[in-house]
């Protein structure tokens, strides 16, 4: 199962990221970021379960997660699957770090969210 820990040296050990902490107010919210053009691919943090519309008021781990956004639709019909928290919820979704989405899927989200925030690569128009 894929807790706040697992998650953390699965992305520093597969990704070209670095992680800081960048709010005083709340040290649990890890952001990860490219190396290179420092933007956000995953924000793991704790939220009280009813900021996610969920019975009680104890934190849950969870992480968000850019996104296609073809995809956000079905995958906020799925069990662990939340509109993002404190993000655009168009490009972005929260998945509660709790055992219910399989470690494959949450790996297959975070490839996509670094894809998806990874700089673009120019072509240079070459004169002939």
């Amino acid at each position: 199962m894929m807790n706040r820990e697992k998650l953390t040296n699965y992305i520093l050990e597969t990704y070209n990221a670095g992680r800081n902490y960048p709010w005083a107010k709340y040290p649990d919210f890890t952001v990860f970021r490219h190396v290179n053009n420092k933007k956000w691919f995953a924000l793991i943090m704790d939220i009280p379960r009813n900021k996610l519309g969920l019975q009680g008021d104890e934190l849950l781990d969870a992480v968000n997660f850019k996104c296609d956004t073809i995809l956000i639709g079905s995958l906020r019909e799925e069990p662990g699957f939340f509109p993002a928290y404190h993000m655009s919820k168009t490009s972005w979704i929260t998945e509660a770090l709790d055992g219910i989405v399989s470690d494959d899927k949450i790996k297959m989200l975070l490839d996509m969210s670094y894809e998806l925030t990874a700089p673009k690569i120019c072509k240079r128009k070459t004169e002939q």
